[in-house]
């Protein structure tokens, strides 16, 4: 038969310490030790409520941007040429120039047709250029397009300038060639 098996002391039960709670807490977590941050030792407790995508803004489309930028090319490029070729024909029908001091608009008459084609490219750079630069603004505020806002704004503003150089140097040349074709 077997021996009997040796007897081992049995551990002292240590009583619990102060501050310590004899058992786990109800939620599962165990207690902090004092003085410890009190976070759950188990991670943190799961969100509330259901759970959220996070919100994702859609690109806007840059739609006014483009257009206000395409307004004011057309106001910048198409309506100069326009009025350059209108220009050049009224200088070459008038060599002689228009002066200030008369007020009969009656010796534009050999040239009505381009005058005519001068001035309506005139009003329609005109209104291209402020509706680009409305659009424009509305662009940039509206954060649709804001770059080519931008660029309509500062083309639309240079447009005026690049029409009147153009109908000034186009009125001379056209005057030039006029003079030139009458003393000949």
């Amino acid at each position: 038969m077997h021996p009997a098996a040796p007897t081992y002391p049995v551990a002292p039960a240590y009583p619990t310490a102060p501050g310590y709670p004899a058992a786990a807490p109800a939620s599962g977590y165990q207690a902090a030790p004092p003085g410890a941050y009190q976070v759950p030792v188990g991670g943190y407790a799961a969100p509330t409520g259901a759970y959220a995508v996070p919100d994702t803004t859609t690109r806007r489309s840059g739609f006014l941007g483009t257009l206000a930028l395409i307004l004011a090319l057309i106001a910048a490029v198409v309506t100069p040429i326009i009025a350059g070729i209108s220009a050049f024909a009224i200088g070459r029908l008038l060599p002689q120039g228009i002066t200030t001091s008369t007020s009969d608009l009656s010796i534009l008459s050999p040239a009505r047709d381009q005058v005519l084609w001068a001035e309506l490219s005139f009003w329609t750079g005109t209104i291209l250029g402020i509706a680009a630069i409305v659009i424009g603004i509305i662009a940039i505020r509206k954060k649709q397009g804001r770059g080519a806002g931008i660029a309509a704004l500062v083309v639309a503003v240079l447009a005026v300038v690049i029409f009147f150089v153009v109908l000034v140097i186009a009125l001379g040349a056209g005057s030039a060639a006029g003079f030139a074709g009458y003393t000949a």
